[in-house]
């Protein structure tokens, strides 16, 4: 098996991974050298869950194009790493469950509000309690908007679009959505109604784990050009969302997975491991599953509108800021399979491009970014931890040549919720946060705990390597005022 030491240094913050015989697509790993040496480790050291290892089998996957690329957030996920990117000819190529994960389109949105950080100081405790009693958080956590079961379907079918229909947002919302807050590949018939009954009532929902609402300073602009386009500014007060599909998304990818079992042995694909079954893309399975995915991504999209609607509440009841002066700054999601055109060996090709714990960066020019954006390309959202600062950054040329237009999406974890729950002590780090001016509202002390900023990497190295390698650039760096958790 190969270890880190086989890794080839090629540039800044870039290493490859040459194909072996049984890899289709050599890899590459765009981190710094302590990433790529802990990859080194758990794979020598035989842990049970290695990143590289797993690099290594998506690069095995019949009809990949290019390299399998994992970023400088990677760690280990089910079959894909997570902030792995893997692209696939239509004609020949594969569709993978690990590819997209349980989580589908889990994504952050950011608001962008009119105030600055002395107009919030004096009402932040306020601000965070009432967020936090006004958005349901925590596992299974159910909101007050019920859906029918005929609402649900069309949910599915038009995402974001159909709650500010219903008058939970504004249409200019839509314009600042990747995919304009819907994917239209959607169909609810391949969504089982097990995934569908449970999500009836999760809609405006945070859920658990890593999913957060943060209140948030832009504490400092990098890049003004692109800060200017966004409309950001130092002092400036945000709120970034960062949830998904919530239980239909899990329950998608549970289903599937059995569904893809099936097919890989009906098709004869050969997978190294069980948790990357998979389907030929032009296939009844692959389409299928496709088209769950889109449903799920809508569902995603839709619950962050729902949210970004309750925030917009909250600000006017406590700041008395109108709905409207509250702008989607952006909303990209991380977790996602798309047919997207890219530069291959010279030649322009469609391809279904995985991102697994990756969000799309693409640089300027891009017609998928919103008008406004054009310029220089739409923003990459970052999250870091509740305790250490999230990003702003853009996408590049290079990142579109050598990532299929693929971005870091967080700081990634450094310790499994397992580890960090007997690390650290939720009381404790909530101490901490309040000590360095962090107001954090949370259902559970072991979630507090498993997400602990030292269970996670170090977002300012993440950032570094992921822009010394030039696949992006930093725009603007944040700071946490008051973070809500489940």
């Amino acid at each position: 098996m190969r270890t880190a030491l086989e890794l080839e240094r090629i540039g800044p913050g870039e290493w490859h991974l040459p194909a072996d015989a049984e890899m289709c697509v050599p890899g590459a790993v765009f981190a710094d050298r302590d990433t790529v040496e802990q990859l080194g480790r758990d794979e020598a050291g035989g842990a049970q869950w290695s990143a590289l290892r797993q690099l290594r089998h998506v690069a095995m996957l019949p009809g990949i194009v290019g390299r399998a690329i994992a970023l400088a957030d990677v760690h280990p996920g089910y079959g894909f790493p997570i902030g792995g990117i893997g692209a696939f000819d239509p004609a020949d190529g594969v569709v993978v469950v690990g590819g997209v994960g349980f989580d589908i389109n889990c994504g952050v949105r950011m608001l962008a509000t009119p105030l600055m950080r002395q107009d919030v100081a004096p009402l932040l405790e306020r601000l965070g309690k009432r967020l936090f009693e006004a958005i349901p958080a925590g596992l299974g956590a159910e909101g007050a908007y019920r859906l029918t079961v005929a609402e649900l379907d069309q949910v599915l079918i038009s995402g974001a679009e159909y709650m500010v229909d219903a008058g939970y947002g504004v249409s200019e919302d839509l314009e600042c959505i990747e995919e304009g807050g819907r994917m239209t590949a959607a169909d609810p018939a391949t969504v089982s109604q097990r995934a569908k009954q449970r999500q009836f009532r999760q809609i405006g929902t945070l859920g658990s784990g890593n999913h957060y609402l943060e209140v948030q300073v832009v504490e400092a602009v990098l890049d003004r050009t692109a800060a200017d386009a966004y409309g950001l500014a130092e002092g400036q007060v945000v709120v970034s969302i960062h949830t998904g599909s919530r239980a239909l998304g899990h329950q998608i990818g549970q289903d599937y997975l059995k569904i893809m079992a099936a097919a890989a042995a009906r098709y004869g694909l050969e997978v190294p491991e069980r948790e990357l079954v998979c389907a030929p893309i032009d296939s009844t399975d692959g389409r299928n599953y496709l088209a769950a995915v889109a449903c799920g991504a809508n569902c995603a999209f839709a619950n962050r509108q729902m949210i970004a609607h309750l925030v917009r509440s909250i600000f006017h009841e406590v700041t008395s800021l109108g709905m409207s002066d509250i702008r989607t700054l952006y909303d990209i999601g991380h977790n996602n399979a798309k047919f997207e055109s890219h530069t291959v060996d010279g030649i322009s090709r469609q391809l279904l491009v995985h991102r697994k714990g990756s969000t799309r960066a693409f640089a300027l020019g891009a017609g998928e970014a919103p008008n406004a954006y054009r310029a220089v390309g739409h923003p990459i959202l970052v999250g870091g931890t509740m305790g250490t600062s999230s990003y702003v950054l853009r996408g590049t040329e290079v990142g579109m040549r050598k990532t299929f237009g693929s971005g870091i999406h967080g700081a990634g974890r450094a310790l499994s919720r397992k580890k960090a729950a007997k690390k650290f002590w939720g009381e404790t780090v909530q101490t901490e946060l309040e000590s360095q001016g962090i107001q954090l509202w949370a259902h559970s002390p072991r979630g507090i705990a498993e997400e602990a900023p030292g269970a996670y990497k170090d977002i300012e190295q993440v950032v570094r390597a992921s822009t010394e390698s030039g696949i992006s650039c930093s725009v603007a760096k944040l700071r946490p005022l008051a973070v809500v958790k489940g």
